[in-house]
């Protein structure tokens, strides 16, 4: 499938969900998505017409002074790139988990949560990948306010 088909068939599946589309790139489709509600059927909409693996999952910070993190999904079709962008509140924010469509999605969004403290609902293992089993609760790596200086470093004494 060459690249304005595939934008063509994305937009014809996701554009109504979206408050936004923008092409930042000539490969790439962003939807700036309303609610993360659609995720779901979304993602759903573009393995079912095979637009894409999906490549990462990104988490962006906008800020301390901002109340949401943003959350990107990147799914691949050779130069084709399209971006579903959610923004989903610092506090209590949730995201449902994709690994009943994509199990490979469970990496992905594990680091998320350890790294930004996003919630994703329905995802079975919450084991940390990258921190230490006795990370501090609350302090997330990836967010603006992290204090690094605030971690306990481990006695060098022994």
């Amino acid at each position: 499938m060459d690249l304005e088909t595939i934008f063509q068939t994305a937009r014809l599946l996701v554009e109504d969900w979206a408050e936004k589309v923008e092409t930042p790139a000539p490969n790439r489709l962003d939807f700036h998505m309303n609610r993360i509600q659609d995720l779901i059927p979304a993602v759903a909409g573009l393995r079912v017409k095979r637009l894409g693996y999906l490549s990462c999952i990104t988490g962006l910070d906008p800020g301390v002074e901002s109340p949401n993190l943003e959350v990107l999904y990147h799914f691949c079709s050779g130069p084709a790139i399209i971006t579903l962008r959610f923004m989903v509140p610092k506090t209590g924010g949730v995201v449902p988990t994709l690994t009943q469509i994509i199990p490979s999605a469970e990496s992905f969004e594990r680091e998320l949560s350890e790294m930004f403290g996003l919630q994703i609902a329905g995802l079975r293992n919450k084991d940390y990948l990258y921190l230490p089993d006795d990370w501090q609760a609350g302090d997330y790596p990836l967010r603006k306010d992290f204090n690094p200086s605030q971690i306990s470093q481990p006695d060098q004494s022994r």
